[in-house]
């Protein structure tokens, strides 16, 4: 969408040359990365404030731009208060004016579509919570984002309901498309619901959903094939993976890269357009034993674009991300917050922050006035 020249000019620099994502053409390899700002209004519509923050980071030379997880259905997916949606005609529409914006500034921006499942502490529709089995998450709710406490028990979702499911993250989709958004980022990480049913020690199921690997991540690629069905020749479509989970930080699969191999070949079969990786650090090894990334991994089974996540704010480590050929774009998320105009920084070699302001996700993790442009 973007002339690869009309920002940064002719360069040696593997930050500041193009990439095709499906369809889309990004100015560069940097992309801001998907973050929880709980900013909407109470129903879920995103207002001026989302606007101006989103363009921000467009301007700054983020050449994409991935929203925060936003809820796909008007049942079990919305995870916070104050959580955009793509769940209704009206919140699709209330999105157009900040792609329009993040377009105005030259950049491509994907909404990433997010089912929180068990990992939910807000849900406007439904105060009981949903997950693969009866099964809570590890850990305590985020107080920064309006929660606290334990992880309620979930409800064991039925195969009806995985149908349903599906068809919300298709119909958010096409009203993301209809928004004029460049791609949709489906959420399968970070302990969220397809990230549950991928996850062992959650997924107590003995049905096709449930037991070994290819069962496990079976609801993920579903739910990527159907939204390939509804959009995938219109703007690009691809999944974020992890190990480690908002709730379970050191969480590894206990397959190692055998268990990489199956999730992220059978993620590729789908015709996804690129895999998005994020880890504590990137750059180091995914497992115990064995020296390879989750990126490396995810580029190595996949063959696909690998956009890579976590740790990677200085540019010596983003650099070499690129450098590696694990990752093709490097998505910067405490990095960006420290610095929105990163990208430009970084470029025209000048000096950028390397912390974030300390109430920047305190006391709650919503967009405070001094982060939105004029």
């Amino acid at each position: 969408m973007n002339d690869p020249t009309s920002q940064h000019g002719a360069t040696d620099d593997l930050l500041y040359t193009p990439l095709d994502l499906g369809t889309v053409r990004l100015d560069n390899r940097t992309a801001l990365a998907p973050m929880t700002r709980i900013s909407a209004t109470e129903d879920g519509m995103v207002t001026d404030r989302n606007a101006r923050y989103y363009a921000g980071f467009a301007r700054g030379g983020f050449a994409l731009v991935i929203t925060e997880g936003v809820y796909p259905d008007t049942e079990h997916s919305q995870g916070y208060l104050h959580q955009p949606g793509l769940a209704t005609p009206a919140q699709g529409e209330a999105w157009r004016p900040v792609v329009e914006a993040v377009h105005a500034a030259g950049s491509a921006i994907f909404a990433q579509l997010m089912h929180a499942g068990a990992q939910s502490q807000g849900n406007r529709f439904h105060q009981a919570t949903v997950g693969p089995s009866a099964v809570a998450p590890r850990g305590e709710q985020l107080s920064f984002y309006r929660g606290s406490g334990p992880y309620a028990t979930p409800r064991a979702l039925d195969t009806r309901e995985l149908a349903d499911i599906r068809r919300g993250f298709a119909d958010a989709a096409r009203r993301a498309a209809a928004a004029g958004f460049d791609g949709v980022e489906v959420h399968g990480a970070n302990g969220y619901l397809l990230d549950q049913f991928l996850t062992d020690y959650l997924n107590r199921r003995e049905d096709g959903y449930g037991g070994s690997v290819e069962n496990r991540v079976r609801l993920a690629a579903e739910v990527v094939d159907e939204v390939l069905q509804a959009v995938g020749s219109e703007i690009a479509v691809g999944i974020r993976i992890s190990q480690s989970k908002v709730s379970d930080f050191h969480h590894r699969w206990a397959g190692g890269a055998e268990e990489a191999e199956i999730i992220f070949t059978t993620l590729a079969r789908t015709g996804a357009h690129f895999l998005h990786t994020t880890e504590h650090k990137a750059l180091e090894p995914a497992f115990p034993t064995g020296t390879e990334t989750l990126a490396e991994l995810a580029k190595k089974f996949s063959g696909l674009p690998v956009i890579a996540n976590g740790g990677l704010g200085d540019p010596k480590a983003a650099r070499a991300a690129l450098g590696s050929g694990a990752a093709d774009v490097v998505a910067l998320g405490k990095g960006a917050l420290a610095q929105r105009d990163w990208p430009h920084r970084v470029r025209d070699g000048r000096e950028f922050a390397t912390e974030m302001r300390p109430d920047t996700l305190g006391p709650l993790a919503d967009v405070k006035d001094w982060e939105l442009v004029p």
